[in-house]
């Protein structure tokens, strides 16, 4: 059942880190020495990690391999974010580290904010965790922050927005041109509304 889990092309994060979890935990009842306390897969065999031979009987690497079964520490309100693709997996190991009372706090302020954390914010929320500090307070500014990829973004066309700006203005001032543009034919528009109130 392990074996064919793991090895379908389609499978979801959580399948996948519970197939790698159970391997892991067959190759250590075979004998096979696994450290769970200092590393999640650190056991060796023949001289060989146990989370590498895993990866190379399934195709991914070592690394990825230790991520996968580092998402079977999350809550499975996280676990189900991950699988449909709302949390990515570094973020997801990141919040794998906290304990269960502060992996639902950020449960709470997913809810709360329809939006997931990026994975700098993970990291720090990992950090305040490892500090002994990290309150549902803490948690709620973190997430309350913007984030580079939420902030609007206005595409202009090059060819059109050129032809507009005179030849004389470097492309490297195109940016302060048009905001000044925009903020004269703003004004513009607040005296003509003054003007028309009249």
């Amino acid at each position: 059942m392990v074996e064919s889990n793991y090895q379908r092309s389609q499978i979801l994060p959580s399948e996948k880190a519970f197939a790698y979890k159970m391997r892991l935990d067959a190759l250590s009842r075979q004998g096979k020495r696994s450290d769970l306390t200092s590393d999640p897969v650190g056991g060796k065999w023949d001289g060989k990690e146990t989370a590498q031979m895993i990866g190379e009987q399934s195709g991914d690497s070592q690394t990825q391999v230790r991520r996968y079964i580092r998402l079977t520490n999350l809550v499975p309100e996280l676990l189900d974010l991950v699988d449909e693709g709302k949390i990515k997996m570094r973020p997801a190991v990141e919040l794998s580290y906290l304990d269960e009372d502060s992996q639902r706090a950020v449960v709470d302020e997913i809810d709360l904010n329809q939006c997931t954390p990026s994975h700098d914010q993970t990291i720090r929320m990992r950090k305040f965790f490892t500090d002994g500090k990290l309150t549902p307070e803490v948690v709620s500014a973190i997430m309350g922050e913007e984030k580079p990829n939420q902030r609007e973004k206005i595409v202009l066309r090059g060819d059109k927005v050129r032809s507009l700006i005179p030849k004389n203005i470097p492309v490297s001032q195109t940016e302060d041109y048009v905001v000044k543009a925009l903020e004269h034919y703003s004004r513009f528009l607040r005296q003509r509304a003054e003007r028309d109130s009249r």
